[in-house]
């Protein structure tokens, strides 16, 4: 635990623009399309068994899931 409250998560900056490979301009189309590409591509379905794929996979759907929420993407351009 690094200097949080006892029993409250480790909590890590994500640079969720990274994750999906688009610049932190990027436009919802911008993000919603390179969501889609990862989201294919690391499919827990198009790639049986591989773990480190479904591991991408859970890390795109969380970083689309930030920024495709209007006030949640405010909240990771001010922090």
């Amino acid at each position: 635990m690094a200097g949080g409250r006892p029993g409250a998560p480790d909590l890590q900056y994500k640079d969720y623009y990274a994750v999906l490979g688009v610049p932190k301009t990027a436009s919802q189309a911008e993000i919603k399309k390179a969501f889609r590409k990862l989201a294919r591509q690391h499919h827990p379905d198009a790639k049986p068994g591989d773990v480190v794929s479904e591991q991408r996979f859970k890390e795109v759907n969380e970083a689309n899931e930030v920024l495709s929420v209007p006030t949640m993407l405010k909240l990771v351009q001010a922090g």
